[in-house]
């Protein structure tokens, strides 16, 4: 094989193969010979390390000892950027493809998969993943995608925490098929997976106000300037056809910018090089207050400054966000995003580009378990972490603007737009949109033609409706299950899952067909140590501990460890800014409420007013719970003398039974409401 010593064509015996290279960064200790980049001594405490390289060009055998890649850096190496061999396996008769571009076809939006409950032979699909940013559907898109769920995939459409489609079981051989009749229907999945950023969030209510404005066209324009450029999704998937909107100019010129050397010169991927990001790399983007989106849980998280008047101004930046660890590996683990500074707002491309750019060089690139963001900036702290970035920036970091309290907001139910229409939130158990419920929104998206929003807790928002038509489609919805939040157990309304078992191949056990039957489970230790229907937690469940659904966020997190066994992490806040910390193992499933009742029972007795059980797990301290939780009998029985006959005939118990039903309540729970209401009243009487 024979290379060039600048971006050029590589040939080699194979006439199949064409690779592009070009000679960028080298390894941890090289300098980089193509760009104009300040040069700086980088010490590692970790063993010799690989930045973002292309082709290497072969020399003379030396003592040097080359560093150590992992097997993924070896097939974006020669992929030609992410196309083979991908383009010549998706056009073989086998069901499956092979090792590489498995890894490959991540960065066209899918991951392959096989059905896990079958035993024997594998049943090989893939999963497909759209790209929106902020969660926005056009029309078109949202009914194309429920045409494609139902000729091609498993009849279902899942709504995922990163406001993505995700849609399942479609066969190779179709491939092509469904990726080019998204891709024509203002749609994509590029960048939906793979080393490179994903899909960038944002409050997916369409509220016409500045704020929320600027904030969605921020997101835009980031996912613009990190799309890829060097036409590999549409060369595989439309035969080189391009679909591309004309981008903003500043988007153009921030991406082509390299006055402080963030960029691969003639390259035809000038951000991400062959070798594209050690590994996923996310981005949210937010206004204060507004913590829908999950901020802290982000490689990096952007949040907008207003003055005095809402006139937006410029960008907090937090970095070094995510969630994945592995289990028994105590050197990973789940981090919050740690404050880098302020950039005024015409700053923030090159602020994103400038960081994109230090994870690109410097995160690791031989044992993938430690290449995210976190992992970097745990190696280096954040000092010399902001040290590096602005040396591609080319500025200092302002301090850090001062900012509210967080508050999650889930923009359930009917809500004004500020433009006078209206929209309406609706509540989807673990984001799978099914059976009458898919048949009735597809309905009401095409009669009324409406644009939707997937928002990063699993639910959809209908948007852009008259008030007219308010009541019919609140009927209809109602009729499929559709309801208003107030109507939907508050356990659910903030209850996440990620799909796990039968086509994730990295579960170890139940996550979306377990947590159903995990929140009746959890109503009902609420209901037998007295905790009102209002009273919530917000619980998330996982399969592995890759924490797709965010679980170390949530107040009650379950993260399978082994077979019908589960991890219990406790100590997130209903604000999602406190991380949760892991307080038992193994927890068989039919074992939960051993766990469950005395936390819960200690909760309800012990606790502050307006305490969230996350907020006392941590007051209490996990020693003085797990001693309890040990010598746990079951609730304290009250004494005999107080005991009640609550009902004195037929007729009383039918009608506090009939009324008890309208609120998900029993007719005793209802009852003892009552009663101590009643009590209540009078003592607050006595006393004045």
């Amino acid at each position: 094989m024979t290379t060039s010593t600048s971006f050029g064509t590589a040939t080699s015996a194979d006439p199949k193969i064409r690779l592009q290279s070009f000679t960028g960064l080298r390894s941890s200790h090289s300098v980089a010979l193509t760009r104009n980049v300040s040069v700086f001594p980088v010490p590692f405490s970790t063993p010799l390390l690989i930045r973002a390289v292309s082709s290497p060009v072969k020399t003379e055998k030396t003592t040097k000892t080359e560093p150590k890649r992992s097997k993924v850096e070896i097939f974006k190496e020669e992929s030609n950027f992410i196309r083979y061999p991908l383009n010549e396996e998706i056009l073989t008769d086998a069901p499956n493809i092979n090792e590489a571009s498995t890894q490959l076809i991540k960065f066209h939006g899918s991951y392959q998969q096989y059905d896990r409950d079958e035993r024997g032979t594998r049943s090989y699909s893939f999963m497909l993943r759209t790209r929106n940013p902020g969660g926005k559907v056009p029309n078109q898109l949202y009914l194309t995608m429920d045409d494609l769920a139902d000729q091609f995939g498993i009849g279902t459409l899942r709504l995922t925490t990163r406001q993505t489609f995700q849609l399942h079981g479609v066969l190779k051989k179709n491939l092509k098929t469904v990726m080019s009749t998204i891709i024509k229907n203002m749609g994509s999945t590029l960048g939906a997976c793979g080393d490179l950023n994903r899909n960038v969030l944002a409050p997916a209510a369409p509220l016409v106000k500045k704020e929320y404005m600027f904030v969605q066209e921020t997101a835009d324009n980031i996912a613009a300037l990190l799309t890829p450029q060097s036409g590999f999704y549409y060369d595989v998937w439309v035969d080189g056809e391009r679909f591309m909107t004309s981008e903003p100019p500043e988007v153009v010129k921030a991406r082509n910018d390299n006055s402080h050397g963030t960029n691969f010169p003639d390259s035809p991927e000038p951000i991400y090089g062959t070798q594209f990001l050690p590994r996923k790399f996310k981005i949210a983007v937010t206004v204060p207050t507004d913590n829908s989106v999950d901020i802290l849980t982000n490689d990096i998280g952007v949040v907008l400054v207003s003055d005095e008047k809402g006139e937006p101004q410029g960008f907090n930046i937090y970095v070094g966000g995510g969630m994945g660890r592995t289990h028994r590996l105590e050197t990973t683990f789940p981090c919050l995003g740690q404050q880098l500074g302020y950039v005024p707002k015409q700053d923030i491309l090159y602020a994103i580009k400038a960081i994109v750019a230090t994870q690109r060089d410097h995160g690791r690139r031989d044992d993938r378990k430690f290449s995210r963001t976190k992992y970097l900036i745990s190696s280096w702290g954040i000092e010399k972490f902001r040290s590096v970035v602005e040396q591609y920036y080319g500025k200092k970091f302002e301090p850090f603007r001062e900012l509210p309290e967080w508050e999650f907001k889930s923009y359930l139910g009917w809500h004004e737009q500020g433009d006078g229409a209206l929209f309406c939130g609706l509540h989807v158990d673990n984001g799978r949109v099914a059976g009458k419920m898919k048949k009735t929104l597809r309905e009401v998206i095409e009669k009324y033609n409406l644009n939707v929003r997937i928002t990063p807790n699993q639910n959809i928002i209908l948007c852009d409706i008259r008030s007219a038509w308010r009541r019919p489609i609140t009927t209809v919805l109602a009729q499929a299950g559709l309801l208003q939040p107030r109507y939907v157990d508050p356990l659910n309304l903030t209850a996440l899952a990620c799909p796990a078992f039968p086509l994730c191949p990295l579960a170890i056990t139940e996550a979306e067909r377990g947590i159903p039957d995990i929140l009746k489970r959890v109503r009902a230790v609420f209901e037998k140590v007295g905790l009102k229907y209002k009273d919530s937690v917000v619980i998330r469940v996982t399969g592995c501990p890759n924490g797709c659904a965010r679980p170390y966020m949530a107040e009650l997190g379950l993260v399978g460890d082994g077979p019908n066994s589960y991890q219990i992490w406790l100590g997130g806040t209903p604000n999602q800014t406190q991380l949760a910390r892991n307080f038992m193992d193994k927890v068989k499933v039919q074992d939960l409420e051993k766990v469950f009742e005395p936390l819960f029972y200690y909760w309800k007795r012990k606790r502050h007013a307006k305490e969230s059980f996350g907020d006392f797990t941590n007051r209490i301290g996990f020693e003085k719970l797990q001693e309890l939780v040990g010598k746990w009998e079951g609730p304290v029985q009250a004494p005999t003398r107080y005991s009640l006959k609550l009902f004195a005939d037929k007729e009383t118990y039918q009608a506090m039974e009939e009324l008890a039903k309208l609120q998900s309540k029993s007719a005793h729970q209802l009852a003892i409401e009552v009663i101590r209401s009643f009590v209540d009243a009078q003592r607050n009487g006595k006393s004045e």
